[in-house]
């Protein structure tokens, strides 16, 4: 199976889809199916949303993997048009496709699952998500646990939760550093410091700020939300 990886990079949906569509052309069969899958995700990325369901609805195999795929994105179009409502059961539908064989993507639409929920019910939802990936020994399930945490982490914050909000985040870092992800990783770091500024604790957050800007500036990159938060660190 194509490694979608190599195809993909969600800050740019449009050259995506122009690579995703060039690797669909000489495909075989459930490949291209997958990718077409993929070809919509990038046109509801876009706000493509009418031409994104038209890709999905023309889509005719029915390989397990494709019939999951199909709906998670399907579900993903709608709730980024604003329809959460049609959303919602899709992507439930895709959970409930997704056979042993497919545990990541199994996570994935549970994760979407939890998008459409609020307060305390996403929180027990993430919670159970984060058990299912821990216990997994699927690498393409456990791939999930940093992203899962800063999600649980958001929950909190929403909450109003900033203790735990901190904790999670921290634990997102930590498994961020397992990784080769330098971006995911800066963002977590980010994270970390943003709950701090939110518990008062305003010197460690300017210290954790200053070294990632410091360590941004070593990779040669730039984030403006840093220069965000140390201005607002800099009023408290």
């Amino acid at each position: 199976m194509i490694d979608l990886t190599e195809l993909w990079n969600f800050d740019d949906p449009a050259g995506s889809e122009q690579r995703l569509r060039a690797a669909q052309v000489e495909a075989p069969e459930t490949e291209a199916a997958v990718l077409q899958t993929q070809v919509a995700r990038a046109l509801g990325l876009q706000g493509r949303y009418a031409e994104a369901l038209a890709v999905l609805d023309g889509i005719e195999c029915t390989d397990p993997e494709v019939t999951v795929r199909s709906l998670l994105e399907r579900g993903r179009v709608y709730r980024s048009s604003g329809d959460v409502t049609a959303a919602a059961p899709l992507f439930e539908a895709a959970v409930a496709a997704a056979d042993p064989g497919l545990e990541g993507l199994a996570i994935d639409a549970m994760h979407m699952v939890a998008l459409t929920l609020e307060g305390d019910d996403q929180i027990a939802y993430t919670r159970g998500i984060l058990d299912r990936a821990r216990a997994s020994r699927d690498p393409s399930a456990r791939r999930w646990l940093a992203s899962l945490l800063n999600n649980l982490g958001m929950a909190y914050s929403d909450q109003g939760e900033w203790q735990l909000a901190l904790q999670t985040f921290e634990e997102a870092l930590a498994e961020r550093r397992t990784g080769s992800d330098l971006e995911a990783t800066f963002a977590a770091r980010w994270m970390v410091a943003w709950a701090l500024r939110h518990l008062g604790r305003t010197a460690e957050a300017r210290d954790a700020q200053l070294a990632l800007q410091a360590d941004l500036v070593a990779a040669g990159r730039e984030d403006p939300y840093v220069h965000e938060e140390l201005a607002l660190l800099d009023q408290a």
